[in-house]
């Protein structure tokens, strides 16, 4: 065989949809379909199937890594004559905005939990972190809300390393997406669970300087939900039509202004948000970080995924 016929090399495995779907033949699907609707968020197109397919087989991964894990973590403890103290499983979800990320974090929460190994699963999201409105104000860059300078990321750091460092509880800063704010004296408490999942942006970002710890540092998994960049951008648009009607509707929405705007205004205005925020941190700040993940979840334009990409060991 010439070199020229052999497969580039890469340090993943890449698994098509129906490969992938084969791994589920033998489970029992957990969710009924009005528990997969209650997950879903505005746009996505998660059904039965795609949860039976994809995410369950997923999640069977997910809690062996976090049950070997935790077996390596007895033993060493064991090794080393102490008490066990291993430590929750810690499982990183990035992507763009629109992509999905979120119903993902939200679906592996209740899939994890119904398996024997992992039956506490917690979900934090970097929202939490972004710094108040009125500090981005103050900075001038209430623009590039999303971009890796508007998160308290020592905060972050801290939050991991506690739970990293087997805590017994630890409190998260709790965002408002209604308020588009973060809520004063509000709080995610997280008492050591089995496994926490943690679902952002830029959560795949390398260290901003050398000597610094990078939040993926203390990740024991990551997931990187890819997709076509104007797959994305349709997606984005339809969803800010959708929550127009919806979230938008409510007068303490930080968003009401754009309530009644026309089909063609909210298009536009959707667009302009994309162009000139979400498209340039998607491309500058998000995608470069891809190649970090463990796992990676390759979507087609119905928003179902068609291929995932698995780190080897």
């Amino acid at each position: 065989m010439s070199s020229d016929t052999l497969a580039p090399l890469s340090p993943y495995r890449r698994i098509d949809r129906a490969d992938w779907a084969r791994l589920a033949a033998d489970l029992d699907q957990p969710l009924s379909e009005t528990e997969v609707v209650g997950i879903r968020g505005l746009g996505d197109r998660l059904d039965l199937r795609e949860v039976q397919e994809v995410y369950l087989p997923l999640s069977r991964l997910l809690s062996l890594y976090a049950t070997s894990t935790k077996r390596l973590g007895e033993a060493t403890s064991q090794f080393l004559d102490e008490d066990d103290s291993t430590t929750p499983f810690v499982v990183g979800v990035a992507g763009s905005v629109a992509v999905g990320k979120s119903t993902i974090a939200r679906l592996l929460r209740e899939l994890m939990s119904r398996w024997p190994g992992t039956p506490r699963v917690e979900l934090v999201t970097t929202d939490g972190f972004l710094l108040p409105n009125a500090e981005l104000e103050r900075r001038g860059i209430m623009d590039r809300k999303g971009f890796p300078e508007s998160y308290d990321r020592r905060a972050l750091i801290e939050f991991l390393t506690k739970v990293k460092s087997g805590a017994e509880e630890v409190r998260a800063p709790f965002y408002s997406h209604i308020r588009y704010d973060i809520v004063p004296d509000a709080h995610v408490v997280v008492r050591r669970p089995d496994v926490v999942i943690v679902e952002g942006l830029n959560v795949l970002q390398p260290p901003p300087a050398p000597n610094d710890v990078a939040v993926s540092d203390l990740f024991d998994f990551s997931i990187y939900v890819d997709a076509n960049l104007d797959h994305i951008a349709q997606w984005y648009v339809d969803r800010f039509l959708a929550l127009r009607q919806g979230a938008f509707t409510n007068p303490s929405s930080y968003f009401n202004v754009f309530a009644h705007l026309t089909d063609e205004e909210a298009v536009t205005t959707a667009m302009g948000y994309w162009n000139e925020i979400n498209l340039p941190n998607l491309i500058e700040n998000v995608m470069p970080t891809k190649h970090r993940a463990t796992l990676v979840l390759n979507k087609g334009a119905s928003h179902a995924v068609e291929s995932v990409l698995l780190r080897k060991l």
